[in-house]
């Protein structure tokens, strides 16, 4: 058996490096084109649309509606009642899209109504929600969007 050095190993190495680097073909030389020239500059991009002028000042759940659309606040309701969602607005609207759902226990979606909004002032919107069977006992939560995005309090009530 033989014994190769170390500096014999390295020697060799340097060799084979110095044939391969021998061994590079020439590059020829490649025109490059000129750059292209640089794209006029684009218009600024339109502003995302304004969020709505109008806000919600309040949300209230019951069962009837009073001459001015307010709605006495009611956390238990009965199977055969109607549901009234009330909203309450304040602000500039022009056909704004008001929506509310109800939303039972487990996370089913028990109903949903909208209505466009076109106000220049305070108001108050009501959706109401009504079922030909009586509506399963449980708890249930009222959530309003605005332009589908949630706006005030979700408001709990209980059906028994």
């Amino acid at each position: 058996m033989k014994k190769t050095s170390l500096s014999s190993v390295l020697m060799m190495a340097v060799v084979g490096a110095a044939a391969l680097a021998g061994c590079k073909k020439k590059e020829e030389t490649v025109m490059t084109p000129e750059p292209a020239p640089a794209p006029a500059p684009m218009a600024e991009p339109a502003p995302p649309p304004a969020a709505p002028a109008v806000s919600v000042t309040s949300v209230t759940v019951g069962n009837t509606a009073a001459a001015d659309m307010s709605v006495a606040p009611m956390a238990m309701l009965a199977p055969t009642d109607k549901i009234i969602v009330s909203v309450k607005t304040s602000g500039t609207a022009s056909n704004v899209n008001l929506a509310a759902k109800l939303m039972y226990q487990d996370g089913q979606v028990a109903g949903e109504q909208s209505a466009v909004l076109n106000t220049t002032d305070t108001g108050t919107t009501n959706l109401e929600f009504s079922k030909a069977s009586p509506w399963p006992a449980g708890k249930y939560t009222a959530e309003v969007m605005v332009d589908g995005k949630p706006v005030g309090m979700p408001q709990q009530f209980e059906v028994k």
